[in-house]
């Protein structure tokens, strides 16, 4: 992962240090074991639109985001992509690639400026040898990792375009945090596996029925029955 040039790696805050011991990879873990393995994080900063690290790079860390948004994508040889994610603060990614010390499975970028709290494979590793009374809940969450994997690529094959973008819309309304920026046509398109064009017809039809308000690029959910109606 290439740090930016703008924001050398340094210790955590003590803010920084008690969000990343909430992540949800580490709520199995007693106060203590939480201490000893965030006391080891560093933090990193990268710029809007940055690289974090790209899928098939070395899996050396994993991360904590601390404040914005990263957006975490897979793209296909010819160049098409598919959005993942929008991960928010205090969620984690990497840990896949880190735990087996093979290679990333998908890229990430920095979606808004983000701090991230950065810790390397050989720190983990070495804390779970220690700890393996933490292995169930490692296990635990990378299944639940798996099971969002799987569900987000069933919508994308098995369900309708209006159903997709409705699932899509709900989720991103129940995560979105303040001050997080607001998803483009073509990136909505990019998560629900769909043309822009296709995306921007459904929201303008959605928002003639009173469903939706679309008010500077950011879509307001007026009808929510309505909308989770549709996403079946």
């Amino acid at each position: 992962m290439e740090e930016s040039a703008h924001a050398p790696a340094r210790r955590p805050t003590e803010d920084a240090r008690r969000l990343l011991s909430n992540c949800f990879l580490f709520q199995g873990m007693g106060t203590e074991e939480r201490n000893q393995l965030v006391s080891r994080a560093h933090i990193r900063r990268f710029a809007a639109g940055e690289t974090i690290f790209l899928m098939g790079s070395p899996g050396s860390s994993m991360m904590a985001v601390l404040n914005g948004q990263v957006r975490i994508s897979i793209s296909s040889p010819e160049g098409k992509e598919l959005l993942l994610a929008i991960l928010q603060p205090g969620e984690v990614f990497g840990e896949i690639a880190l735990l087996d010390g093979k290679e990333r499975s998908a890229d990430a970028k920095a979606m808004t400026n983000c701090a991230l709290a950065v810790l390397e494979r050989r720190e983990v590793m070495a804390f779970l040898e220690r700890n393996p009374g933490t292995w169930p809940r490692i296990v635990e969450v990378l299944c639940e990792r798996f099971r969002e994997n799987t569900q987000h690529a069933a919508e994308v094959s098995l369900m309708q375009l209006p159903a997709r973008l409705a699932k899509a819309l709900l989720r991103m309304d129940s995560e979105r945090s303040a001050g997080s920026r607001p998803l483009s046509q073509r990136e909505l398109g990019n998560m629900v596996g769909a043309a822009r064009e296709s995306v921007n017809k459904c929201l303008n039809e959605w928002q003639r029925r009173g469903v939706i308000r679309i008010e500077d690029n950011a879509i307001v959910l007026v009808d929510r029955a309505s909308l989770e109606g549709l996403s079946h």
